[in-house]
């Protein structure tokens, strides 16, 4: 499964009206895997804001919006699918786009992300290939 971000509908303008690219949410609490994760998106062009905790991600939302989200599903203290949950129950941030980043590769585990209210799934190790063009 690719993700694709159009750039043509998606570039947005800047307070300098200069465009810019997608802004895109990595949440995730593993150090290499956020670090490789953001180098990987900066270095497309994307703006990428990161959390290492559910609770930083949704209070970071409370100021700014992502067009999407890369959501790691274990983490510590509340999981990133329960905060899936709350950010697609919400009015203000159910139209983001949410992947489901995880090393939860057991047999079900796609269709639980899935039937939760991510917008998709990639599996860990990450798939270069595999992350928003």
């Amino acid at each position: 499964m690719e993700f694709h971000i159009n750039p043509d509908s998606t570039e947005r303008m800047d307070d300098s009206g200069a465009t810019r690219k997608p802004t895109i949410r990595v949440v995730n609490d593993n150090d290499c895997n956020l670090k490789l994760v953001s180098y990987l998106l900066e270095f497309d062009g994307y703006r990428v804001v990161t959390a290492t905790t559910a609770g930083q991600a949704q209070a970071i939302l409370e100021h700014s919006s992502p067009e999407l989200i890369l959501m790691d599903i274990r983490l510590p203290g509340m999981d990133g699918l329960t905060l899936t949950r709350k950010l697609k129950s919400d009015d203000r941030t159910r139209h983001i786009i949410i992947v489901a980043l995880t090393a939860s590769a057991m047999k079900g585990d796609e269709l639980t992300a899935l039937a939760t209210g991510c917008d998709g799934y990639l599996s860990k190790p990450v798939d270069t290939r595999k992350l928003p063009r």
